[in-house]
């Protein structure tokens, strides 16, 4: 069963245009995805410096993140799966 789910958590999905434009083309699985938007957000800095789980969006994050200036990362998680298919 473990396995089962992992090779959907490995399963390249189709991005939506916004997300592309943060993490790079697809298609590209989840973790990938994951992956590149915290390098994302560590090489442009933002991380709220107050409390580190905060994400602050810049223009292309916000397109993202449903127009929000701001999510926690657990926010992100969902927001994300939202530009996935």
């Amino acid at each position: 069963m473990a396995a089962k789910a992992n090779s959907a958590f490995m399963k390249p999905m189709t991005l939506s245009e916004d997300l592309e434009a943060v993490v790079g083309k697809g298609p590209m699985p989840r973790s990938e995805v994951v992956k590149a938007l915290w390098i994302y957000i560590k090489k442009h800095d933002l991380q709220d410096p107050k409390n580190k789980r905060n994400i602050l969006a810049d223009a292309n994050l916000k397109k993202v993140f449903g127009g929000k200036d701001m999510v926690n990362m657990f926010e992100m998680t969902k927001l994300v799966s939202k530009h996935l298919s």
